[in-house]
């Protein structure tokens, strides 16, 4: 495919890579909706407390942990080739999690489908960054990163509707029509490319993930068992900080490392990677537990509850593709602070507009200023990262980006999701003490559980709804005045550490030939 038509092509070829982005971000938000009905043992699959956070998180391990060796692959056999691969993985395993019979089958479905997705999701940046001139790819980021608003915006909606009318595994299944669209897409409308060759580093791949897996398990086993002495919640948290530790040791003395740590000495970088981190660590586990309020708290069903969290898509797809324009008035600095600001904010307003009996509208306009917020936030600090890095390094430039998200997303739903459900143990244990002793285990293990107990016993269940409803809602405020705390930690970052208005270097990408491009 020649440059000419390459060029005329730009804005479809961008077209079809959201549509591959959009069914990744698509599944996440599908599967926030279902964690009721997953924990439901008659309508799903009985999962727990900590068994919902696997299934999240199961995917976000993966993800991250194989995204810097998928965009170096990517770089090698070529990005599209790649792109088409991961797609197709993504799908098949998505088939495999709509039909899974137990949790832990779901659970290891999901680490597949986290195998597709951090094959599709790295080939998507690079294949901008070598579209795309350096004065229309900050535009070209922005409608990108807004492809994230659209999937937060239509997922709930439409795994409400899926929920409405069929089986929970249907929403894993509407993911394989959207894969085979964007296959053949990809297929006739997207050019070829590759950057330099590089070594995958098998060391730092299994290092990364066994260090991050052995901390989200002590610090999930943790919530579980509601405290931090059992050996293998501390020993297993220890290990994988050791692990980890050992990994960023190992990353920084080979020669083709699967992630280049010596870069984070680009205060750049850096800072833009801080922001990216914190604001997703701030957002997991709000995601986490926001469905369940909407469902188990307030009584919504799936589809409106989905529709309740459409501000919150609306406010990034408003604002992240004007982002760049806001980035050219003001800074860089000034809009990403706004942005964590305004989620920092918004996370601590659910203390008065997410109680038992607030008027829902209240939480409406919270959804949105977050998603606003979100909206400013990404695309600066994603060019940031990317002008950091040469063009044919593009790939790692992606794979650094969506490492920071996903680790963070991963982490804040283990940290805050085992807050919140140690938090609730400990609030409903007082009230559950006239149960009998196998009742009263189960409806202390989350509030889905509770419900279920509640609803067996009947009219004399009625007594426990109230409390568990005040405990859920209390573990939520305490996790969210720590989420936002987080994001208002990273105002400071962005504020110390990324350049302002007038710093050429932060949005102008660092000067290299382009990859080579074929058909």
């Amino acid at each position: 495919m020649d440059p000419q038509t390459i060029h005329k092509r730009r804005w479809t070829i961008l077209y079809v890579l959201v549509i591959c982005l959009l069914v990744i971000v698509l599944d996440n938000t599908v599967l926030n909706v279902a964690l009721k009905t997953i924990a439901d043992p008659r309508q799903g699959l009985g999962a727990s407390q900590g068994q919902l956070e696997w299934a999240i998180n199961a995917y976000t391990l993966v993800f991250a942990g194989l995204l810097f060796t998928f965009g170096v692959l990517g770089d090698r056999i070529g990005h599209r080739r790649m792109l088409v691969i991961g797609m197709v993985m993504f799908g098949l395993s998505s088939l495999v999690s709509s039909y899974a019979q137990t949790p832990g089958q779901l659970i290891l479905a999901r680490a597949a489908m986290g195998l597709g997705g951090a094959a599709v999701m790295p080939q998507t940046l690079s294949i901008i960054a070598n579209v795309f001139e350096p004065e229309e790819r900050g535009r070209a980021i922005g409608i990108w990163a807004g492809a994230v608003g659209i999937g937060i915006a239509i997922g709930p909606i439409t795994g409400g509707l899926l929920l409405d009318h069929f089986w929970w595994g249907s929403v894993f299944l509407i993911n394989v029509p959207i894969v085979v669209v964007g296959v053949i897409a990809v297929s006739l409308l997207v050019p070829e490319s590759r950057g330099r060759h590089m070594k995958i580093d098998f060391g730092g791949v299994l290092l990364s993930i066994a260090g991050l897996v052995l901390l989200t398990y002590g610090i999930i086993e943790g919530g579980e068992k509601a405290t931090v002495t059992a050996p293998q919640v501390y020993g297993a948290v220890i290990a994988g900080i050791v692990l980890l530790g050992a990994f960023v040791w190992y990353e920084s003395r080979i020669e083709h490392p699967s992630l280049n740590v010596r870069l984070f000495r680009d205060g750049r970088l850096s800072a833009s990677v801080g922001a990216i981190g914190l604001v997703f660590f701030a957002l997991g586990g709000v995601v986490l537990f926001i469905s369940l309020y909407l469902q188990s708290v307030r009584g919504f069903s799936p589809l409106r509850a989905g529709l309740l969290s459409l501000p919150l898509a609306v406010g990034q797809l408003l604002v992240a593709p004007r982002s760049a324009t806001f980035v050219a008035r003001f800074g860089a600095r000034r809009v990403a602070a706004t942005g964590l600001f305004m989620v920092a904010l918004a996370l601590l307003s659910y203390h008065l507009t997410a109680t038992v009996d607030s008027p829902i509208w209240l939480l409406e306009v919270t959804f949105f200023v977050q998603g606003a917020g979100m909206g400013m936030v990404m695309p600066p600090a994603t060019t940031a990262v990317m002008a950091v890095l040469p063009r044919e390094q593009a790939g790692s430039g992606s794979a650094i980006n969506n490492i920071a998200r996903q680790v963070a997303i991963a982490l804040g739903v283990a940290v805050l999701g085992s807050l919140v459900s140690s938090i609730y143990r400990s609030d409903m244990k007082p009230h559950l003490a006239a149960l009998p002793a196998k009742l009263r285990d189960a409806a202390g293990e989350s509030i889905g559980a509770t419900g279920g107990v509640a609803e067996r016993l009947g009219p004399a269940g009625r007594t426990i709804l109230a409390p568990a409803h005040q405990s859920f809602v209390h573990a939520m405020h305490v996790t969210s005045a720590i989420s936002s705390a987080v994001a208002l930690l990273g105002v400071f970052v962005v504020l110390k550490w990324m350049p302002g208005k007038g710093s050429d270097e932060v949005l102008e990408p660092s000067a290299s030939q382009p990859e080579h491009i074929e058909v």
